[in-house]
Protein backbone atom coordinates (compact mmCIF):
# COMPACT_ATOMS: atom_id res chain seq x y z
CA UNK A 1 0.00 0.00 0.00
CA UNK A 2 1.54 3.87 -1.00
CA UNK A 3 2.07 6.27 1.25
CA UNK A 4 -0.68 8.19 -0.01
CA UNK A 5 -2.82 5.50 0.08
CA UNK A 6 -2.25 4.65 3.98
CA UNK A 7 -2.72 9.07 4.35
CA UNK A 8 -6.15 8.86 2.67
CA UNK A 9 -6.71 5.47 4.61
CA UNK A 10 -5.44 7.11 7.73
CA UNK A 11 -7.64 10.00 7.60
CA UNK A 12 -10.82 8.49 5.71
CA UNK A 13 -11.15 6.11 9.40
CA UNK A 14 -10.37 9.09 11.57
CA UNK A 15 -13.53 10.78 9.99
CA UNK A 16 -15.56 8.38 9.88
CA UNK A 17 -14.47 7.95 13.93
CA UNK A 18 -15.49 11.69 14.50
CA UNK A 19 -18.67 11.28 12.87
CA UNK A 20 -19.71 8.36 14.43
CA UNK A 21 -18.70 9.64 17.82
CA UNK A 22 -21.10 12.87 16.61
CA UNK A 23 -24.14 10.23 15.99
CA UNK A 24 -23.60 8.76 18.72
CA UNK A 25 -24.10 12.19 21.05
CA UNK A 26 -26.74 12.99 18.84
CA UNK A 27 -28.57 10.07 19.54
CA UNK A 28 -27.80 10.47 23.51
CA UNK A 29 -29.42 13.41 23.04
CA UNK A 30 -32.45 12.84 21.15
CA UNK A 31 -33.05 9.87 23.74
CA UNK A 32 -33.09 12.40 26.66
CA UNK A 33 -35.11 15.02 24.55
CA UNK A 34 -37.47 13.24 22.59
CA UNK A 35 -39.82 10.11 22.63
CA UNK A 36 -37.97 7.04 22.85
CA UNK A 37 -39.47 5.64 19.86
CA UNK A 38 -37.39 8.17 17.92
CA UNK A 39 -34.14 6.16 18.96
CA UNK A 40 -34.68 3.02 16.43
CA UNK A 41 -36.25 5.57 13.39
CA UNK A 42 -33.36 7.59 13.72
CA UNK A 43 -30.66 4.56 13.58
CA UNK A 44 -32.47 3.17 10.56
CA UNK A 45 -32.15 6.49 9.07
CA UNK A 46 -28.76 6.59 9.66
CA UNK A 47 -27.60 3.15 8.02
CA UNK A 48 -30.06 3.59 5.28
CA UNK A 49 -27.91 7.07 4.35
CA UNK A 50 -24.75 5.25 4.92
CA UNK A 51 -25.86 2.54 2.20
CA UNK A 52 -27.21 4.62 0.26
CA UNK A 53 -24.14 7.33 0.17
CA UNK A 54 -21.11 6.62 2.18
CA UNK A 55 -20.52 2.88 1.07
CA UNK A 56 -18.39 3.09 -1.43
CA UNK A 57 -14.41 1.92 -1.27
CA UNK A 58 -13.21 5.02 -2.15
CA UNK A 59 -9.54 5.83 -0.68
CA UNK A 60 -8.25 8.65 -2.30
CA UNK A 61 -9.54 12.86 -2.76
CA UNK A 62 -12.22 13.02 -5.60
CA UNK A 63 -11.25 16.55 -5.76
CA UNK A 64 -7.82 15.21 -7.12
CA UNK A 65 -6.59 14.71 -10.87
CA UNK A 66 -5.87 11.42 -12.30
CA UNK A 67 -2.20 11.72 -12.71
CA UNK A 68 -1.02 10.19 -15.79
CA UNK A 69 1.60 10.75 -18.39
CA UNK A 70 2.26 9.15 -21.70
CA UNK A 71 5.46 8.64 -23.56
CA UNK A 72 6.86 11.84 -25.58
CA UNK A 73 6.02 10.37 -28.82
CA UNK A 74 2.21 10.51 -28.25
CA UNK A 75 1.73 14.66 -28.61
CA UNK A 76 -1.75 15.68 -27.58
CA UNK A 77 -4.18 17.44 -30.20
CA UNK A 78 -6.30 20.21 -29.02
CA UNK A 79 -10.02 19.66 -29.29
CA UNK A 80 -12.64 22.36 -28.17
CA UNK A 81 -16.25 22.00 -27.01
CA UNK A 82 -18.29 24.43 -28.87
CA UNK A 83 -22.81 24.23 -28.64
CA UNK A 84 -22.54 20.86 -27.05
CA UNK A 85 -20.36 19.89 -30.01
CA UNK A 86 -16.54 18.20 -28.95
CA UNK A 87 -15.15 19.10 -32.46
CA UNK A 88 -11.29 18.42 -33.44
CA UNK A 89 -9.01 21.42 -34.98
CA UNK A 90 -9.22 21.81 -38.76
CA UNK A 91 -5.89 21.54 -39.12
CA UNK A 92 -5.93 17.82 -37.39
CA UNK A 93 -5.03 14.81 -39.48
CA UNK A 94 -7.52 13.06 -39.60
CA UNK A 95 -5.81 9.37 -39.18
CA UNK A 96 -7.94 7.97 -36.09
CA UNK A 97 -10.31 4.77 -37.28
CA UNK A 98 -8.02 2.32 -36.34
CA UNK A 99 -6.87 4.39 -33.25
CA UNK A 100 -7.58 4.05 -29.21
CA UNK A 101 -8.60 8.02 -28.85
CA UNK A 102 -8.18 9.23 -25.14
CA UNK A 103 -9.86 13.21 -24.45
CA UNK A 104 -8.31 14.76 -21.39
CA UNK A 105 -11.25 16.78 -19.79
CA UNK A 106 -11.30 18.99 -16.61
CA UNK A 107 -14.42 17.92 -14.96
CA UNK A 108 -16.73 19.93 -12.28
CA UNK A 109 -19.53 17.97 -10.60
CA UNK A 110 -22.21 20.00 -9.14
CA UNK A 111 -23.62 19.53 -5.64
CA UNK A 112 -26.09 17.19 -6.70
CA UNK A 113 -22.81 15.26 -8.06
CA UNK A 114 -21.59 15.27 -4.47
CA UNK A 115 -24.47 13.13 -4.14
CA UNK A 116 -25.53 11.28 -7.23
CA UNK A 117 -22.77 9.49 -9.51
CA UNK A 118 -21.53 12.14 -12.22
CA UNK A 119 -21.01 11.10 -15.85
CA UNK A 120 -20.48 12.67 -19.21
CA UNK A 121 -22.54 11.56 -22.24
CA UNK A 122 -20.42 11.47 -25.34
CA UNK A 123 -21.71 10.78 -28.59
CA UNK A 124 -23.52 6.69 -28.50
CA UNK A 125 -21.97 6.67 -25.27
CA UNK A 126 -21.72 7.29 -20.94
CA UNK A 127 -19.05 7.47 -18.88
CA UNK A 128 -19.27 7.79 -14.99
CA UNK A 129 -17.05 8.89 -12.15
CA UNK A 130 -16.84 9.02 -8.50
CA UNK A 131 -19.29 11.45 -6.77
CA UNK A 132 -18.04 14.79 -5.94
CA UNK A 133 -15.12 14.53 -9.19
CA UNK A 134 -12.95 17.38 -9.67
CA UNK A 135 -10.39 18.05 -11.71
CA UNK A 136 -8.44 16.39 -14.94
CA UNK A 137 -10.05 12.86 -16.28
CA UNK A 138 -9.90 11.36 -19.30
CA UNK A 139 -12.69 9.47 -21.91
CA UNK A 140 -12.36 6.92 -23.92
CA UNK A 141 -13.50 7.79 -27.53
CA UNK A 142 -12.42 4.85 -29.20
CA UNK A 143 -14.42 3.59 -31.51
CA UNK A 144 -16.02 7.17 -32.42
CA UNK A 145 -13.24 8.59 -34.67
CA UNK A 146 -16.13 8.46 -37.69
CA UNK A 147 -18.29 10.77 -35.92
CA UNK A 148 -15.36 13.05 -34.25
CA UNK A 149 -14.12 13.50 -37.46
CA UNK A 150 -17.13 13.75 -39.70
CA UNK A 151 -19.29 16.39 -37.76
CA UNK A 152 -18.09 16.03 -34.10
CA UNK A 153 -19.33 14.32 -31.04
CA UNK A 154 -22.22 15.20 -29.03
CA UNK A 155 -21.09 15.77 -25.25
CA UNK A 156 -22.94 16.81 -22.12
CA UNK A 157 -22.20 16.57 -18.41
CA UNK A 158 -24.20 14.91 -15.65
CA UNK A 159 -24.53 16.53 -12.51
CA UNK A 160 -20.95 18.14 -14.20
CA UNK A 161 -19.80 20.52 -16.25
CA UNK A 162 -16.70 20.15 -18.75
CA UNK A 163 -14.26 22.92 -19.72
CA UNK A 164 -14.13 23.85 -23.43
CA UNK A 165 -10.51 22.84 -23.94
CA UNK A 166 -9.82 19.35 -24.15
CA UNK A 167 -6.80 17.24 -25.81
CA UNK A 168 -6.99 13.94 -27.64
CA UNK A 169 -4.24 11.62 -27.06
CA UNK A 170 -3.97 9.29 -30.57
CA UNK A 171 -2.70 5.94 -29.70
CA UNK A 172 -1.58 4.24 -32.80
CA UNK A 173 -1.25 0.42 -31.07
CA UNK A 174 -2.20 -2.58 -33.68
CA UNK A 175 -4.91 -4.36 -32.79
CA UNK A 176 -3.36 -7.54 -31.88
CA UNK A 177 -6.45 -9.87 -32.93
CA UNK A 178 -4.39 -11.21 -35.89
CA UNK A 179 -1.07 -12.13 -34.01
CA UNK A 180 -0.45 -15.24 -32.02
CA UNK A 181 -1.39 -14.51 -28.77
CA UNK A 182 -1.46 -16.08 -24.83
CA UNK A 183 -3.26 -14.77 -21.78
CA UNK A 184 -2.15 -15.26 -18.50
CA UNK A 185 -4.55 -15.64 -15.82
CA UNK A 186 -4.19 -15.96 -12.01
CA UNK A 187 -7.57 -17.48 -11.71
CA UNK A 188 -10.39 -18.58 -13.83
CA UNK A 189 -12.41 -16.10 -15.40
CA UNK A 190 -9.65 -13.03 -15.34
CA UNK A 191 -9.61 -14.13 -18.82
CA UNK A 192 -12.49 -13.31 -19.16
CA UNK A 193 -13.08 -10.33 -17.32
CA UNK A 194 -10.11 -8.82 -18.75
CA UNK A 195 -10.11 -9.95 -22.68
CA UNK A 196 -12.98 -12.30 -23.97
CA UNK A 197 -14.26 -9.36 -26.52
CA UNK A 198 -10.46 -9.45 -27.79
CA UNK A 199 -9.68 -13.11 -27.37
CA UNK A 200 -13.11 -14.24 -28.69
CA UNK A 201 -11.98 -12.73 -31.80
CA UNK A 202 -8.49 -13.51 -32.61
CA UNK A 203 -7.22 -16.00 -34.49
CA UNK A 204 -4.75 -17.56 -32.42
CA UNK A 205 -4.78 -17.87 -28.92
CA UNK A 206 -3.32 -19.74 -25.53
CA UNK A 207 -4.92 -19.11 -22.06
CA UNK A 208 -2.48 -20.48 -19.27
CA UNK A 209 -4.61 -19.92 -15.68
CA UNK A 210 -2.07 -20.48 -12.97
CA UNK A 211 -4.39 -21.62 -9.86
CA UNK A 212 -6.98 -23.11 -8.94
CA UNK A 213 -8.87 -21.05 -7.37
CA UNK A 214 -9.86 -23.22 -4.34
CA UNK A 215 -10.62 -20.95 -1.24
CA UNK A 216 -13.04 -19.18 0.13
CA UNK A 217 -15.43 -22.37 -0.95
CA UNK A 218 -18.37 -21.33 1.91
CA UNK A 219 -20.57 -21.28 -0.80
CA UNK A 220 -20.16 -25.37 -1.49
CA UNK A 221 -20.11 -25.98 2.32
CA UNK A 222 -24.06 -25.50 2.10
CA UNK A 223 -24.20 -29.04 0.10
CA UNK A 224 -23.06 -30.50 3.17
CA UNK A 225 -19.53 -30.85 2.73
CA UNK A 226 -16.62 -30.31 5.20
CA UNK A 227 -14.61 -27.04 4.66
CA UNK A 228 -11.69 -29.44 3.35
CA UNK A 229 -14.21 -31.24 0.39
CA UNK A 230 -15.50 -27.87 -0.23
CA UNK A 231 -12.14 -26.56 -1.09
CA UNK A 232 -11.34 -29.45 -2.81
CA UNK A 233 -14.48 -29.02 -5.01
CA UNK A 234 -14.36 -25.96 -5.71
CA UNK A 235 -10.80 -26.10 -6.85
CA UNK A 236 -11.77 -28.85 -9.34
CA UNK A 237 -14.71 -26.80 -10.79
CA UNK A 238 -12.81 -23.57 -11.19
CA UNK A 239 -10.15 -25.49 -12.93
CA UNK A 240 -12.58 -26.88 -15.87
CA UNK A 241 -13.65 -23.57 -15.98
CA UNK A 242 -10.36 -22.76 -17.17
CA UNK A 243 -10.25 -25.41 -19.59
CA UNK A 244 -13.64 -25.91 -20.46
CA UNK A 245 -15.45 -22.35 -20.89
CA UNK A 246 -12.69 -20.63 -23.41
CA UNK A 247 -14.50 -22.51 -25.90
CA UNK A 248 -17.21 -20.22 -25.95
CA UNK A 249 -14.90 -17.17 -27.27
CA UNK A 250 -13.56 -19.51 -29.68
CA UNK A 251 -10.43 -21.04 -27.92
CA UNK A 252 -9.95 -24.51 -28.59
CA UNK A 253 -9.02 -27.13 -25.27
CA UNK A 254 -5.86 -27.72 -26.81
CA UNK A 255 -5.07 -24.00 -26.72
CA UNK A 256 -5.83 -23.89 -22.77
CA UNK A 257 -3.44 -24.95 -19.92
CA UNK A 258 -4.52 -24.85 -15.80
CA UNK A 259 -0.75 -25.14 -13.96
CA UNK A 260 -2.70 -26.37 -10.74
CA UNK A 261 -1.40 -24.21 -8.16
CA UNK A 262 -2.99 -23.11 -5.01
CA UNK A 263 -4.78 -20.02 -4.64
CA UNK A 264 -3.40 -17.01 -2.45
CA UNK A 265 -0.05 -19.01 -2.31
CA UNK A 266 1.64 -17.59 -5.42
CA UNK A 267 3.08 -14.67 -2.70
CA UNK A 268 4.21 -17.31 -0.15
CA UNK A 269 6.08 -19.14 -3.09
CA UNK A 270 8.08 -16.07 -4.60
CA UNK A 271 10.16 -15.64 -0.99
CA UNK A 272 11.18 -19.73 -0.79
CA UNK A 273 11.23 -20.45 -4.56
CA UNK A 274 12.17 -24.75 -3.49
CA UNK A 275 9.40 -24.61 -1.30
CA UNK A 276 6.62 -26.89 -1.79
CA UNK A 277 3.13 -24.48 -0.52
CA UNK A 278 0.14 -26.84 -0.73
CA UNK A 279 -3.72 -25.09 -0.57
CA UNK A 280 -4.64 -23.25 2.80
CA UNK A 281 -8.28 -24.84 2.22
CA UNK A 282 -8.29 -27.98 0.48
CA UNK A 283 -5.39 -30.24 2.33
CA UNK A 284 -3.84 -30.60 -1.28
CA UNK A 285 -0.41 -30.12 -2.16
CA UNK A 286 -0.35 -32.14 -5.08
CA UNK A 287 -1.16 -29.63 -8.98
CA UNK A 288 -1.00 -32.52 -10.61
CA UNK A 289 -4.66 -33.37 -10.66
CA UNK A 290 -5.64 -30.52 -11.59
CA UNK A 291 -3.61 -30.65 -14.76
CA UNK A 292 -5.88 -33.64 -16.66
CA UNK A 293 -7.01 -31.98 -19.42
CA UNK A 294 -4.05 -29.65 -20.44
CA UNK A 295 -2.86 -30.25 -23.70
CA UNK A 296 1.32 -30.46 -23.18
CA UNK A 297 3.39 -32.30 -20.89
CA UNK A 298 5.24 -29.38 -18.46
CA UNK A 299 8.52 -29.56 -16.13
CA UNK A 300 6.51 -29.63 -12.86
CA UNK A 301 4.50 -32.95 -13.91
CA UNK A 302 7.10 -35.61 -12.85
CA UNK A 303 6.73 -34.15 -9.37
CA UNK A 304 3.57 -32.39 -8.87
CA UNK A 305 5.23 -30.24 -5.94
CA UNK A 306 3.43 -26.57 -5.71
CA UNK A 307 7.08 -24.51 -5.90
CA UNK A 308 7.97 -21.25 -7.64
CA UNK A 309 10.72 -22.64 -9.03
CA UNK A 310 8.67 -25.36 -11.03
CA UNK A 311 5.65 -22.66 -11.65
CA UNK A 312 8.61 -20.25 -13.36
CA UNK A 313 9.32 -23.65 -15.34
CA UNK A 314 5.69 -24.23 -16.53
CA UNK A 315 5.53 -20.59 -17.81
CA UNK A 316 8.77 -20.99 -19.76
CA UNK A 317 7.75 -24.36 -21.10
CA UNK A 318 4.06 -22.59 -22.02
CA UNK A 319 5.96 -19.88 -23.94
CA UNK A 320 8.04 -21.95 -26.01
CA UNK A 321 5.01 -24.30 -27.05
CA UNK A 322 2.56 -21.46 -27.74
CA UNK A 323 5.07 -18.88 -28.77
CA UNK A 324 3.19 -15.84 -28.73
CA UNK A 325 3.55 -12.64 -30.25
CA UNK A 326 1.58 -10.69 -27.41
CA UNK A 327 1.08 -12.06 -23.59
CA UNK A 328 -2.18 -10.25 -21.97
CA UNK A 329 -1.45 -10.40 -18.42
CA UNK A 330 -2.30 -8.60 -15.20
CA UNK A 331 -0.86 -4.68 -14.93
CA UNK A 332 1.90 -4.85 -12.11
CA UNK A 333 1.38 -1.26 -10.88
CA UNK A 334 -2.17 -0.99 -11.01
CA UNK A 335 -3.70 -4.66 -10.42
CA UNK A 336 -2.98 -4.96 -6.59
CA UNK A 337 -4.11 -8.74 -5.66
CA UNK A 338 -1.94 -10.57 -4.43
CA UNK A 339 -1.95 -13.42 -7.29
CA UNK A 340 -1.97 -11.00 -10.20
CA UNK A 341 1.18 -9.13 -8.63
CA UNK A 342 2.95 -12.77 -8.06
CA UNK A 343 1.49 -13.89 -11.89
CA UNK A 344 3.37 -10.74 -13.18
CA UNK A 345 6.82 -11.54 -11.60
CA UNK A 346 6.57 -15.59 -12.65
CA UNK A 347 6.60 -14.02 -16.10
CA UNK A 348 9.59 -11.65 -15.78
CA UNK A 349 11.28 -15.08 -14.47
CA UNK A 350 10.32 -17.79 -17.05
CA UNK A 351 11.21 -14.69 -19.92
CA UNK A 352 14.50 -14.82 -18.56
CA UNK A 353 14.85 -18.54 -18.83
CA UNK A 354 12.87 -19.23 -21.95
CA UNK A 355 13.94 -19.26 -25.96
CA UNK A 356 11.02 -17.40 -26.61
CA UNK A 357 10.32 -13.76 -26.31
CA UNK A 358 7.00 -12.00 -27.18
CA UNK A 359 7.23 -8.55 -29.03
CA UNK A 360 4.57 -6.99 -26.61
CA UNK A 361 2.87 -7.14 -23.11
CA UNK A 362 -1.19 -6.29 -22.83
CA UNK A 363 -1.64 -5.15 -19.35
CA UNK A 364 -4.93 -5.40 -17.48
CA UNK A 365 -6.24 -4.72 -14.09
CA UNK A 366 -9.37 -6.75 -12.83
CA UNK A 367 -8.89 -4.87 -9.27
CA UNK A 368 -7.71 -1.41 -8.64
CA UNK A 369 -6.16 -0.74 -4.70
CA UNK A 370 -8.63 2.55 -4.64
CA UNK A 371 -11.65 2.53 -5.94
CA UNK A 372 -14.07 -0.70 -6.00
CA UNK A 373 -16.58 0.04 -8.74
CA UNK A 374 -14.22 0.52 -11.14
CA UNK A 375 -15.39 0.95 -14.06
CA UNK A 376 -18.03 3.26 -12.68
CA UNK A 377 -21.61 3.45 -14.08
CA UNK A 378 -23.62 1.37 -15.65
CA UNK A 379 -22.84 -2.40 -17.64
CA UNK A 380 -22.90 -1.96 -21.55
CA UNK A 381 -21.17 1.82 -21.13
CA UNK A 382 -17.86 2.86 -22.11
CA UNK A 383 -14.58 2.47 -19.80
CA UNK A 384 -12.82 5.65 -18.92
CA UNK A 385 -9.58 5.43 -17.78
CA UNK A 386 -8.92 4.35 -14.04
CA UNK A 387 -8.19 6.57 -10.83
CA UNK A 388 -4.04 7.47 -10.97
CA UNK A 389 -2.92 9.36 -8.00
CA UNK A 390 0.48 8.67 -8.46
CA UNK A 391 2.25 8.86 -11.83
CA UNK A 392 2.53 5.34 -13.79
CA UNK A 393 4.64 4.31 -15.99
CA UNK A 394 4.49 5.78 -19.39
CA UNK A 395 2.91 3.38 -21.46
CA UNK A 396 0.92 3.30 -24.30
CA UNK A 397 -2.95 2.36 -24.24
CA UNK A 398 -5.05 0.14 -26.50
CA UNK A 399 -9.05 -0.12 -25.91
CA UNK A 400 -10.61 -2.81 -27.65
CA UNK A 401 -14.09 -1.75 -28.82
CA UNK A 402 -17.11 -4.90 -28.30
CA UNK A 403 -20.38 -4.63 -30.22
CA UNK A 404 -23.77 -5.87 -28.65
CA UNK A 405 -23.14 -9.38 -29.63
CA UNK A 406 -19.98 -9.30 -28.04
CA UNK A 407 -20.92 -8.04 -24.92
CA UNK A 408 -23.97 -10.61 -24.28
CA UNK A 409 -21.54 -13.27 -25.17
CA UNK A 410 -19.19 -11.77 -22.55
CA UNK A 411 -22.17 -11.74 -20.11
CA UNK A 412 -22.79 -15.26 -21.33
CA UNK A 413 -19.30 -16.48 -20.71
CA UNK A 414 -19.01 -14.78 -16.97
CA UNK A 415 -22.25 -16.31 -16.08
CA UNK A 416 -20.45 -19.81 -16.69
CA UNK A 417 -18.02 -19.44 -13.97
CA UNK A 418 -19.12 -20.88 -10.82
CA UNK A 419 -16.97 -18.83 -9.17
CA UNK A 420 -18.94 -16.04 -10.05
CA UNK A 421 -22.86 -17.67 -9.73
CA UNK A 422 -23.55 -17.43 -6.02
CA UNK A 423 -25.79 -14.93 -5.11
CA UNK A 424 -24.51 -11.61 -3.79
CA UNK A 425 -24.63 -11.61 0.89
CA UNK A 426 -27.65 -10.81 1.91
CA UNK A 427 -26.41 -7.44 3.21
CA UNK A 428 -24.68 -6.41 0.26
CA UNK A 429 -28.72 -7.29 -1.94
CA UNK A 430 -30.22 -4.57 0.91
CA UNK A 431 -27.21 -1.90 -0.02
CA UNK A 432 -27.93 -2.57 -3.64
CA UNK A 433 -31.46 -2.38 -3.43
CA UNK A 434 -31.54 1.21 -1.16
CA UNK A 435 -28.47 2.60 -3.78
CA UNK A 436 -30.87 1.57 -6.69
CA UNK A 437 -34.05 3.39 -5.16
CA UNK A 438 -32.08 6.67 -3.83
CA UNK A 439 -28.73 7.31 -5.95
CA UNK A 440 -30.64 5.73 -9.06
CA UNK A 441 -27.52 2.91 -9.36
CA UNK A 442 -28.81 0.20 -11.87
CA UNK A 443 -27.35 -3.00 -11.95
CA UNK A 444 -27.30 -5.44 -15.53
CA UNK A 445 -30.27 -8.17 -15.61
CA UNK A 446 -27.72 -10.63 -16.96
CA UNK A 447 -27.14 -11.32 -12.94
CA UNK A 448 -26.15 -10.05 -9.60
CA UNK A 449 -22.51 -10.64 -9.50
CA UNK A 450 -21.05 -7.27 -9.76
CA UNK A 451 -18.32 -7.82 -12.63
CA UNK A 452 -21.04 -8.40 -14.91
CA UNK A 453 -21.79 -4.40 -14.26
CA UNK A 454 -18.25 -3.88 -14.46
CA UNK A 455 -16.96 -5.99 -16.82
CA UNK A 456 -19.46 -6.16 -19.66
CA UNK A 457 -18.55 -2.91 -21.53
CA UNK A 458 -18.04 -1.38 -24.79
CA UNK A 459 -14.72 -1.19 -24.00
CA UNK A 460 -11.60 -3.80 -23.01
CA UNK A 461 -8.56 -1.72 -21.79
CA UNK A 462 -4.84 -2.84 -22.00
CA UNK A 463 -1.71 -0.81 -21.27
CA UNK A 464 0.77 -2.19 -24.17
CA UNK A 465 4.43 -2.44 -23.46
CA UNK A 466 7.55 -3.25 -25.90
CA UNK A 467 9.88 -5.96 -25.20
Amino acid sequence: MSVRKQQLLKQHRRNKRIAMLVIVLGLVLLGFTAPLWLLPLAVLLLWIVHEAWFADHLFYAPQDDYQYRFPETIEPRDLLIVDGQLKLDHNTESDLEQSTLIAKVQINSSWLGRWFDPSVYIGNDQQTFERAAQGIRYLNLTGQAEALLVEGLSVRGRLCTLASTVQLYVFNQPCPVAENIMILAPHADDAELAAFGLYSSADNVSIVTLTQGEIEAEHYQRLGLSAQHAAQLKGRLRSWDSIAIPLWGGVPQANCVQLGYYCMQLPNMVQQPDVPFASKQSGEADIRRARQHNPLQLPADATGLPTWSNLVADLAACLLHFKPAVVVMPHPEIDPHADHIATTQAFFQALEQSHWRPQRLFLYANHLHDNDRWPMGNANTGVALPPAMVELPADEIFSYVLNDAQQMDKAMALLMQHDLQPAPPFKKRVRRMIQQVLTGRRWPKTGENEFLRKAVRKHELFWVREL
